[in-house]
């Protein structure tokens, strides 16, 4: 166990992303939905659709993961699954920036077929990360997707992945965001107090009209 508990610990030495470096976010820069970026997941429409829902959101994020548990089944019915939108998924890794990184990374290795199984497993089992430790509880989700033991200690080691994710976060401070779950309609950004994330009735007042243009 020790030793696989190194293993993890010395991952986070290897990526060039750190909790300090993410909680400097702060550029004057505004936007997020505006075009594609490299590395995006995406649900629904196809690229080019009339509206575009961009997520930016954490699988250690506590309020990320409400918005998953409370609105995305009503948004995904009625958006996602009508092909209304292009629901784009970008990662930003939020404390402990470590696990967060390293789930990602797991759903990349998962496939694109299983990587939104993967980021809404992670999310769903937060508590896991605490009541064990985030390697027992990355390396479960990663064996639930079919994945080894071996695979899962090569997957969040990878150095190209590793730098992959960070072209990712310095992507997301180009756009100026600094927190999750962060929403955008096209190039609105949908604001909501507490951080909780957009409502289902704020994200269909700004996607409606949208459509409707």
């Amino acid at each position: 166990m020790a030793d696989t508990e190194s293993r993890f610990a010395r991952m986070s030495r290897r990526a060039a992303i750190t909790g300090a470096a993410l909680a400097t976010m702060a550029l004057a820069a505004c936007g997020g939905a505006k075009g594609a970026a490299e590395g995006d997941m995406s649900l629904g429409a196809p690229e080019g659709a009339k509206v575009t829902v961009v997520e930016y959101a954490s699988v250690t994020c506590p309020h990320c993961a409400l918005w998953q548990k409370n609105t995305w089944p009503a948004f995904k019915a009625k958006y996602v699954d009508t092909n209304k939108v292009r629901y784009i998924f970008r990662e930003l890794p939020t404390p402990p920036v470590d696990a967060a990184t390293a789930g990602f990374l797991v759903a990349r290795c998962a496939g694109k077929d299983k990587y939104f199984d993967v980021v809404h497993q992670l999310m769903a089992t937060q508590q896991e990360m605490l009541t064990s430790t985030p390697r027992d509880w990355l390396l479960r989700t990663a064996q639930a997707a079919g994945l080894s033991e071996q695979q899962f200690n090569d997957c969040v080691t990878d150095k190209d992945a590793v730098a992959a994710m960070e072209k990712r976060v310095q992507f997301a401070r180009t756009q100026g965001v600094t927190g999750t779950p962060a929403f955008y309609v096209n190039d609105q950004q949908i604001l909501t107090p507490g951080g909780e994330g957009a409502s289902l009735a704020d994200l269909s007042t700004a996607i409606d009209a949208a459509l409707a243009k």
